[in-house]
């Protein structure tokens, strides 16, 4: 008989102490919200089955199907700038792996799915709430083309968990191409366990990397397109407005993925020093500071991996310092080269990037929506009648007009026809984001009246962030003043 789940797993078959094996805890009465069809069926998984009662009981941890072997993976971390030496998956639990139908392998993991031996006094669970936001941040990160975790399925439990206040249960089905994280290669470096820093680098050259088998240093290489990747990640992140909000080296996936997206959000109005989190006190993670964190965060990895890197500790250190700065110039070109196609411009020029920070200062100087300013530059590339539609978001008008008459001029000098430029510009300015207001409605629609019509729909909306969608356009407007959200919080 086939397994209805195709596990083909590796992670388990590494040394005992990567890993604590333990069950899912079962819950009252599972309830399904969502399979997302379209990944259960890139992963060969049949979503009518999941959708079953046997499906939706392994969704909730009450079932373990064939296959599986559940595992809760060990990892450190520095938090928030302080070195944690053992945390561990607390509430999530990885069943296994699989095989897609593209070749590429997943982790599925049970988010929410009880306590484990790294839970720290905590109960394992999670609430309703961060499961839907999670799910319709990572889905939306994905359909913006940003590198992500996915979201498989949301299950309501039927048990209540306790925060500030008695809350619905949840579980959300989470899949990532890996859920190795900087933080993971820091419990084996920060107990002096040199074998496991290599038997988990092997692992992952293996799984993510392996034409770096045959390089002349694979570790070294290793370390270089770790940077890469998030260096690639962080530029996105910035260019769609995204706040991570907990920048943790536990929160950093060597895969190039996000992940974990507890108090995450987008902005509304331009703003470098934005901060949502209400655990980032002191503002180290706000929005323009995510590039300098990740550079730290890189370096924590490359500490990690010295002993691998050179036989020397001097030579090691040269070999890091060689890996990390590969990361401000990776950066910059791809932050910067986003920028200009997010302005219609297509060839370089010196100047462009000084002409994409003079549009952010007068947007922040100016209180313009980050979202729609680019969005509606696309109307106002085929001609000053769209300047309107950018100018209302302003508060001073002024501020974009001075702007515009160097844009213009920038832009004589390009050599695509104006709907040219105006649709490749609708390409990378998306009209819809997971709005603040729109998830936190989303959630109390859920939780005050069990009412998951307006999740659905925010979900459908998101999966075409490009699209212009008439029937929704209310999705692509800002927050009016009593809607905005000024706190977003970590849900455990």
């Amino acid at each position: 008989m086939t397994a209805a789940i195709p596990f083909a797993n590796t992670y388990a078959r590494l040394p005992e102490h990567f890993f604590a094996s333990v069950d899912p805890t079962p819950v009252a009465a599972p309830r399904l919200i969502r399979v997302n069809r379209d990944l259960a069926a890139e992963l060969g998984i049949d979503a009518a089955w999941l959708e079953s009662p046997e499906g939706v009981a392994v969704l909730a941890g009450n079932r373990v199907p064939e296959g599986a072997e559940p595992l809760a993976m060990a990892y450190a971390g520095h938090q928030f700038g302080n070195r944690v030496p053992q945390l561990g998956d607390g509430r999530a639990i990885l069943l296994g792996e699989v095989v897609g139908r593209d070749g590429l392998r997943r982790d599925i993991q049970l988010k929410g799915s009880g306590p484990t031996p790294f839970s720290r006094r905590g109960d394992g669970r999670a609430a309703l709430g961060p499961v839907l936001r999670e799910y319709i941040v990572s889905e939306a990160m994905t359909a913006l083309g940003i590198p992500s975790t996915r979201a498989l399925a949301a299950v309501l439990t039927g048990d209540s968990v306790m925060r500030e206040t008695v809350l619905p249960g949840g579980v959300l089905t989470r899949v990532a191409t890996s859920h190795i994280r900087v933080g993971t290669f820091q419990y084996f470096a920060m107990r002096g366990d040199v074998d496991g820093v290599r038997a988990l680098a092997d692992h992952v050259i293996g799984r993510h990397d392996p034409d770096l088998a045959e390089a002349p240093n694979p570790y070294a290489a290793l370390l270089t397109r770790v940077v890469e990747r998030q260096a690639d990640l962080v530029a996105r992140w910035l260019l769609v407005g995204f706040i991570h909000g907990v920048m943790n080296t536990d929160n950093c996936a060597v895969s190039g993925e996000t992940i974990d997206f507890g108090p995450c959000a987008f902005l509304d109005a331009y703003d470098p020093s934005a901060v949502f989190s209400a655990i980032d006190e002191y503002g180290r993670y706000a929005y323009g500071n995510q590039p300098g964190i990740l550079h730290w965060n890189l370096t924590r990895f490359a500490e990690a991996l010295l002993p691998l890197l050179a036989h020397e500790a001097e030579a090691g250190i040269a070999v890091a310092q060689d890996g990390l700065a590969v990361f401000g110039p990776r950066f910059e070109a791809a932050y910067y080269g986003g920028l200009r196609a997010k302005l219609g411009l297509t060839t370089d020029q010196d100047a462009d990037g000084e002409l994409g920070r003079a549009l952010l200062e007068a947007m922040q100087a100016g209180g313009a929506d980050f979202t729609l300013t680019f969005r509606r530059l696309g109307q106002a590339a085929l001609g000053p009648e769209g300047d309107a539609a950018v100018r209302a978001l302003f508060g001073d008008p002024g501020l974009y007009d001075a702007w515009a008459t160097r844009w213009r001029a920038r832009l004589a000098t390009e050599p695509l026809d104006p709907a040219a430029r105006r649709a490749a510009m609708d390409r990378v300015n998306p009209a819809f984001i997971p709005r603040n207001h729109r998830v936190e409605a989303v959630i109390q629609a859920a939780i005050a009246r069990d009412d998951f019509a307006p999740f659905h729909e925010l979900v459908t909306v998101l999966a075409r962030p490009y699209d212009d969608q008439p029937a929704f356009a209310a999705y692509a407007e800002p927050p009016q003043p009593h809607e905005r959200v000024l706190q977003t919080f970590c849900g455990t």
